[in-house]
């Protein structure tokens, strides 16, 4: 089936992606904190000399932690507007999808935790 949207150029699909990092950093505690803590983990493992590929490690667990903290925000959003009651089924999507963003920052942590060693 076509869609029937027309097909956007590069440059606006990315100023979408742009705003969408824009909402979540004004909307999201979590994407506030994460961005700061990884910025610090970066700076710190580059203080203590800790070895490239340990840095570049780290960061692509960074990386996919934020992606996956924009659509633990993204889909809460969604769920909050089509069912704004408390619903156990929706609550239970909720905490499957923190769980995930839980589950990349840990092992964010873990990588860190060998690169700071291994400097």
């Amino acid at each position: 089936m076509a869609s029937h949207k027309v097909a956007r150029p590069i440059g606006a699909r990315m100023l979408s992606s742009g705003e969408g990092l824009r909402q979540g950093w004004l909307r999201e505690r979590a994407i506030r904190c994460h961005l700061l803590l990884s910025l610090a983990g970066i700076v710190m493992l580059a203080i203590v000399g800790a070895p490239s590929i340990g840095i570049v490690i780290f960061a692509v667990f960074l990386v996919a932690g934020l992606a996956t903290e924009l659509i633990n925000a993204a889909i809460e959003a969604l769920l909050d507007v089509l069912h704004p009651g408390f619903h156990a089924d929706i609550g239970a999507a909720k905490d499957m999808c923190s769980a995930g963003a839980f589950v990349f920052n840990a092992a964010a942590v873990v990588s860190f935790a060998g690169a700071i060693t291994a400097g």
